[in-house]
């Protein structure tokens, strides 16, 4: 055998060797149910999407999974019991990449986002809403009312929330003021504007659309540098029409899954993403329905597309005084 073929057939061994391990380490059968945390209130985008995609992986996984909702301290107080449970594949936790990413900085939990196992499903969009009964007929309107008044209420479901994001990245482009109302997740903060108790919502589309269709929230702009479609309501145009150069990146929403857990718990909800995720019509008639973007991804990938939303957010949250140490002291860069 010539030493090329020889070194082929060796590689290409060594290849199906990894595949075939990787095989029999996709074989976890768990045998009782499985706790998946939301780190916000119940009715928010987080608990939305995850308790679909919970019922889709209970279909294929044979196991119950029982979403418990635990907010508090913009979600890191779920993330961490997540984080400090036995590390036994039975305790995961839900939300946004980005807010992750960021609770390591902040000094809300000592991890960062590559000691998560990341299982993304859909990325979601900010829209400025404001309550039908205030003046502001366009984005325009509202920036200018912001430059002349730091009283306008605007409702989120906390610091290092969606929400909370987007009204950062427009101050930090324009150095306009708000009035900022927290609230325990997104449903809260998009009930507040509904009711009238504050003038306006930052949050998620997929938390807002249902009050949008109603006309019971006037959508201004996406907080994005994109349109986006919401069926029911029609297109709601991009702030960055009116702000030039306006960017967000992507916030991707998933599954997580501390690392160190057993190796076949790992390669049992990989192969569930590729195989079932991946092309689930469950999901994807949830993002059209309510605003959102159907991009399942794992593993590398996965990392790849949250990071440039975690750069973005540690970084304006430590530029807002926010952080407790610099976010490139726990790994994120500046970008």
């Amino acid at each position: 055998m010539k030493k090329r073929t020889l070194i082929q057939a060796i590689a290409l061994g060594l290849a199906l060797g990894t595949g075939a391990s990787a095989m029999a380490q996709a074989t976890w059968k768990p045998n009782k149910p499985i706790n998946l945390i939301v780190p916000w209130a119940a009715g928010g985008s987080t608990d939305q999407i995850t308790r679909i995609a919970a019922a889709e992986i209970e279909k294929t996984l044979g196991q119950k999974i029982v979403v418990v909702n635990q907010p508090g301290a913009s979600g890191s107080i779920g993330s961490k019991n997540a984080w400090e449970a036995p590390r036994d594949g039975y305790t995961w936790t839900a939300g946004a990449a980005q807010d992750l990413g960021t609770y390591q900085a902040l000094g809300m939990l000592n991890a960062g986002i590559k000691d998560w196992h990341l299982f993304l499903h859909v990325a979601n969009i900010a829209v400025i809403s404001v309550n039908p009964s205030t003046p502001y007929q366009n984005i325009g309107q509202f920036l200018d009312a912001m430059k002349t008044k730091s009283d306008i209420k605007v409702a989120t479901a906390g610091v290092t929330s969606g929400g909370h994001n987007a009204m950062e990245a427009i101050v930090a482009v324009t150095g306009n003021k708000y009035r900022h109302v927290t609230y325990d997740g997104g449903n809260p903060a998009v009930i507040a504007t509904v009711s009238g108790e504050t003038d306006a919502t930052s949050q998620l589309a997929v938390e807002q659309a249902e009050m949008i269709r109603g006309k019971r929230l006037r959508p201004l702009a996406t907080v994005s540098d994109k349109p986006l479609e919401i069926e029911g309501h029609g297109v709601i145009e991009p702030i960055s029409k009116t702000l030039a150069n306006f960017k967000a990146p992507a916030n991707y929403f998933g599954i997580f899954i501390p690392k160190g857990v057993p190796a076949e718990v790992v390669a049992t909800v990989e192969r569930i993403w590729t195989t079932q995720i991946a092309n689930n019509e469950a999901i994807k008639k949830y993002a059209v329905n309510r605003g959102a973007f159907f991009g399942p991804a794992s593993g590398e990938a996965a990392q790849a597309a949250a990071f440039p939303a975690v750069q973005a957010n540690a970084w304006l949250l430590h530029n807002g005084g926010k952080t407790k140490v610099s976010p490139d002291t726990v790994g994120i860069a500046k970008p």
